[in-house]
């Protein structure tokens, strides 16, 4: 009897377990996923777990195919001509095919963040800061750090439950934000009695306290740092192509530039070097992509190139208001929006329909579907051919 094919999944967030399910619509292949925690972590409710208003732990049984060996490991590196990974217990796995799901992660160089502020982009971090807040006195000053949709959520929350929050957003709040959503995120951040500060940029943090480039100090009990993420830096260790942020770069059927038999998606993925925005949104339309590209491989196929495609963004600003911007299938904001009440019931309800998909694609495998954003080929054609036409030196 011929062995199974044997396909790793690396990294448990939500590419990586839509890919590995989808990998289940065929019975004679075996599928590993490696993750470093035993359970799933909703990373769209991080913000919930480190204010105390809410858990973002999810059993794997509740949305990984009982096809799939999970191991509780982490990979240390991986070793492409071998088609093998070194796991970080010492030891190691072969593989067929590899998808690399390994996610992100808040990154930064600004002097002092690593020692005196606190990160909410995973479970560890954000389980942290809630222990340092529950022994923090509620009037004692909390800054956060970046005016993407992770500072408004946190900053929002924590300001919700008493704290006294303020939150600097660098050049301007919200910044993926069409005008008119970000005057609804400034004013319900205000309602809360968020501090904004627009214009300026953290350049140190300390022990107690803030400095602006403008040279302003600001006194900080707890400071939060939300500004800026990157990819695990795994591949790039494992000499395989990556972009600035760590990201696998591949071609546009998800495949690593280096090696035919690795295949990125999620976070991690750097699609012709154009990598889409680091989100939920994005993960959960790459995951099943990435699986079908395995499976088209195995089959003895020549994968297709394909997109995805964006509907807009859905902020929380603390558990009774929100706001849901939409967006082109390209990504670009338009000026419609819902906002308040309804804009909160819907980011709850996207929440919870997120773990639902991937339940329901482990049981249903190929049931989870996407958008197209049919304007990128061109878009990526017209990256390419500059490059093309550049004169050897």
């Amino acid at each position: 009897m011929s062995k199974k094919p044997h396909v790793l999944v690396v990294g448990g967030g939500y590419a990586g377990v839509m890919a590995a399910n989808r990998l289940t619509k065929r019975e004679d292949i075996a599928i590993t996923l490696v993750n470093p925690r035993s359970h799933f972590v909703e990373r769209i409710r991080l913000h919930q777990l480190a204010a105390g208003s809410g858990e973002a732990v999810v059993a794997y049984a509740d949305v990984l195919s009982p096809r799939v060996r999970l191991v509780v490991d982490t990979v240390a590196a991986i070793d492409a001509g071998a088609r093998s990974v070194a796991l970080g217990s010492g030891e190691e796995m072969t593989y067929d095919y590899l998808v690399y799901a390994v996610g992100s992660a808040g990154t930064t160089r600004v002097a002092g963040v690593a020692e005196h502020a606190f990160g909410v982009t995973t479970y560890e971090e954000a389980s942290r800061l809630r222990a340092v807040l529950d022994t923090t006195p509620a009037d004692a000053p909390v800054i956060v750090v970046g005016g993407g949709p992770t500072g408004i959520e946190v900053s929002s929350e924590l300001a919700e439950a008493g704290r006294n929050v303020s939150l600097i957003c660098g050049d301007k709040l919200g910044p993926w934000l069409h005008e008119k959503g970000r005057v609804v995120a400034e004013r319900d951040l205000r309602r809360l009695d968020v501090g904004i500060i627009e214009g300026a940029r953290v350049t140190e943090v300390m022990a107690g306290r803030v400095r602006l480039d403008n040279g302003r100090e600001l006194p900080s009990s707890v400071t939060i740092w939300t500004a800026g993420f990157a990819a695990p830096d795994l591949a790039r260790a494992s000499g395989l192509t990556t972009d600035e942020l760590g990201r696998l770069v591949t071609d546009e059927t998800l495949t690593s530039v280096d090696d035919d038999r690795i295949i990125a998606t999620g976070d991690a993925a750097a699609p012709s070097g154009m990598a889409y925005r680091m989100s939920c949104q994005a993960a959960n339309q790459l995951g099943p992509i990435a699986g079908e590209m395995v499976l088209t491989r195995l089959a003895g196929g020549t994968p297709e190139a394909t997109s995805i495609g964006f509907v807009g963004q859905c902020i929380s600003i603390g558990r009774e208001r929100g706001l849901v911007n939409l967006a082109r299938r390209d990504d670009s904001a338009v000026a419609g929006r819902i906002r308040g009440v309804p804009a909160a019931k819907i980011k709850e309800l996207v929440c919870r329909s997120t773990v639902w998909a991937l339940s329901m694609e482990a049981r249903r495998p190929g049931s989870a579907f996407g958008f197209k954003d049919r304007s990128r080929a061109g878009r990526v054609q017209a990256a390419v051919v500059p490059l093309a036409k550049e004169p050897s030196r």
